[in-house]
């Protein structure tokens, strides 16, 4: 019995060590587990420019910096940030900062911004007109629908000398009742932002947010104006506000920042308007 007691607790003894061995080989793969997963990013964008952006701008840059990067397209501006806040994404880039804090806000969700980005601006094109001083008394005017975009082109009109709008006016909340003055009685015709480059051939004037134009296969240089885009209105670089601190959030700031990014931006993204930091340092 002495002998078959002693037997049983060598067994156990080599049980428990072993056990713990195996514990200890989990808890050091899980490690290098979790190294791995620090390394692997996950970037979301609507498809077009900006997964465009991300593809040949950002992601060579974050390579280089020892990470692996997956670029999720988006068909809306609605997914690619819930699936930011539940885990799926470390960070977006397809909106600017009225649309985010208001869709935070809404949605009760803690975004937050790494840093604006070159954002293609809205245009007045058209097919009828070859300036902006041809442009006659009752012109029909394709105008977005949307309040975010209709506060841009209206400010956009009157940027460009065809109509004066209140002071103060609400982005979330605008219409065409924040015309102060429109002298040459344009006739403003609200439709869906994503039509506004099929009505370019259709009416006189259409204001074409810069996504909807590229996504047309437009040239930006063809509009007969430019956007001279507020800050607010750029594309920005978002991620959950938790992880703003964390290392991956920096090497993509640092990135955006980076000479590098900047000339792939002045090669392949011709006609983007530049955010005010990228402007100032020259």
């Amino acid at each position: 019995m002495k002998k078959a007691a002693i037997l049983l607790s060598l067994i156990l003894a080599i049980g428990v060590l072993a056990g713990c061995g195996n514990s200890t080989s989990t808890t050091t793969s899980d490690k290098g587990s979790n190294q791995e997963e620090s390394k692997a990013l996950k970037i979301g964008a609507t498809a077009g420019p900006y997964s465009d952006m991300v593809t040949k701008a950002i992601k060579p840059i974050m390579e280089k910096k020892g990470y692996t990067v997956e670029v999720i397209e988006f068909g809306d501006y609605v997914q690619p940030n819930l699936a930011l806040s539940n885990g799926d994404l470390n960070a977006n880039l397809f909106q600017h900062k009225i649309y985010m804090e208001n869709f935070a806000k809404e949605n009760k969700l803690q975004l937050s911004e790494l840093i604006s980005v070159p954002t293609a601006p809205m245009g007045i094109y058209s097919s009828k007109f070859k300036s902006l001083d041809e442009v006659a008394a009752g012109s029909t005017v394709a105008v977005a629908n949307d309040p975010t975009n209709l506060a841009r082109t209206l400010g956009l009109l009157q940027d460009a000398g065809l109509l004066t709008i209140k002071d103060d006016i609400d982005p979330l909340r605008v219409s065409e009742k924040d015309v102060k003055d429109n002298p040459k009685q344009l006739v403003l015709q609200p439709i869906e932002a994503g039509q506004l480059p099929r009505a370019a051939d259709s009416v006189d004037l259409s204001l074409v947010p810069g996504n909807f134009a590229l996504a047309a296969k437009m040239n930006l240089l063809d509009a007969l104006k430019l956007e001279n885009m507020p800050d607010d209105y750029r594309n920005r670089l978002v991620v959950n506000t938790a992880e703003l601190d964390k290392q991956f959030a920096k090497d993509l700031k640092e990135a955006v920042e980076s000479a590098e990014f900047e000339q792939i931006i002045d090669e392949q993204f011709k006609g983007f308007g530049k955010p005010e930091w990228m402007l100032k340092r020259k």
